[in-house]
């Protein structure tokens, strides 16, 4: 009876412990788990976290970087993308690159941007030195845009501007 106790305990604990976490652990788009069970209340409360998934690696969506100098050819040649301009409406007004669009980097938050309806769609990120264009642009990935390129500032463009 105790080998048959040694062998059923064991196992009651992992069919348990496996339907716990299926029906109380959630696992995020990162591959990351945190459940609390319970309340506050002493020993009973329960809290986990972690990482499931074993070995998959989850990519972190990012933008890609690249020179001003090295955007503005990129504008020739393609001309089926966005170029947002992230300084505030006063700095646009004062000149910008043709074609541009201004959301001013303050503005971009958790909600969806209505000049930029499509999240496919390449955009090219600047600013006036490239401080809030980075973040704008991490901004933009969080808000689920896939095709963001920060290009830096405004003061390293020497094309005409727009007013």
């Amino acid at each position: 009876m105790k080998k048959k106790l040694l062998i059923i305990i064991p196992v009651a604990i992992v069919v348990i412990a496996g339907v716990f976490i299926a029906r109380y652990v959630k696992v995020n788009k990162e591959g990351h788990s945190v459940s609390v069970i319970g309340g506050a209340d002493g020993p009973t409360s329960v809290f986990m976290a972690g990482k499931l998934g074993g070995d998959k690696k989850v990519e972190k969506a990012s933008f890609t970087q690249i020179t001003m100098a090295e955007a503005m050819e990129k504008f020739k040649l393609d001309e089926s993308h966005i170029i947002l301009d992230v300084r505030r409406a006063d700095e646009f007004a004062e000149g910008h690159i043709p074609g541009a669009i201004n959301v001013a980097n303050e503005d971009i938050g958790t909600e969806e941007i209505k000049e930029l309806p499509d999240k496919d769609q390449l955009i090219y990120v600047y600013c006036r030195s490239g401080r809030r264009s980075k973040e704008a642009a991490s901004k933009l990935v969080k808000l689920g845009y896939t095709s963001v390129v920060e290009c830096g500032g405004i003061l390293d463009y020497t094309g005409e501007l727009e007013k």
